[in-house]
């Protein structure tokens, strides 16, 4: 006799969102996986109506909530692609529940930093600038090249997104750059360069450099380039739509309810850890 397998059931923040809605959409036709709760800002003009309306999915009988307090009730755990600031004040409470996190939120430095690892000592919790498993891949490579490419290649960050992101550069190319640093030795606040302009002069062998570019709907792009004397690699990640972070997330989502405390990322959650240089 087959025991059967237990339904996750996940509560969604910033749920009216580009990527709330993915993940909800994502969760509805996803087997093992069931939408409990789901929640926007207070003032948001969507606050009472039915998630599945607003989502595309059909009546769903969840209505979106105003507070997380409202709508994390019955969740195994709570998937947010939100801001800094709001994804701070979700952690705070989830602490306080017990529940399990999956945060895709990008830009959190700092202070803000220092207290979200504070606070993962007492919450299951996957964290990643990135859901997407190709780009956690890219991650992964990246880092075995610089290893090996680390004298004689100059190393570029080259990443696109849509016209309406808000910072930059993404924390996907943010987290590149850390892995690039961090194999070669290098300290990001000294060598990466964000912006050229004017009479710069010659390249400095450590630079880093950051690129940005917005424009359009690009979901995402992503290319690192190693270049030496007479050749380069390039390795370049393209993401056609948000179902990738989307699948990422309850993937993450569902290996972490069965994790200690602890912050985690999608290296773990994908068995790619590279523990021989830790």
């Amino acid at each position: 006799m087959h025991e059967e397998k237990k339904m996750i059931h996940i509560a969604v923040a910033g749920a009216a969102g580009r990527m709330g809605g993915r993940i909800i959409q994502m969760i509805q036709k996803s087997e093992g996986f069931t939408l409990s709760g789901a929640f926007e800002r207070p003032d948001h003009p969507f606050i009472g109506r039915d998630v599945g309306s607003i989502t595309g999915i059909g009546e769903s009988g969840i209505q979106l909530k105003k507070d997380i307090s409202e709508a994390v009730e019955g969740a195994d755990v709570l998937i947010d692609f939100t801001t800094p600031e709001c994804t701070l004040h979700d952690m705070r409470f989830i602490a306080k529940t017990g529940q399990a996190m999956v945060i895709g939120t990008t830009g959190i430095t700092g202070q803000n930093r220092e207290e979200l690892q504070g606070l993962a000592k007492s919450i299951r919790c996957v964290i990643s600038p990135n859901m997407s498993i190709g780009v956690n891949v890219l991650f992964k490579v990246v880092g075995d090249l610089s290893r090996i490419l680390r004298e004689g290649y100059d190393m570029e960050i080259l990443e696109a997104h849509h016209r309406l992101k808000k910072d930059a550069p993404s924390g996907t190319a943010l987290h590149l750059a850390n892995i690039l640093a961090t194999t070669t030795g290098r300290n990001l606040d000294v060598d990466a360069v964000y912006e050229r302009k004017g009479f710069i002069g010659e390249r400095r062998d450590a630079e880093i450099g950051i690129q940005a570019i917005r424009a359009g709907d690009i979901v995402g792009e992503h290319t690192v380039i190693f270049a030496g004397v007479g050749e380069r690699i390039e390795v370049t990640h393209r993401a056609h739509s948000r179902d990738n972070f989307a699948k990422g997330a309850l993937l993450a989502a569902a290996w972490v309810i069965t994790q200690p405390n602890g912050l985690h990322d999608m290296q773990d959650v994908l068995g790619l850890r590279d523990t021989s240089n830790v």
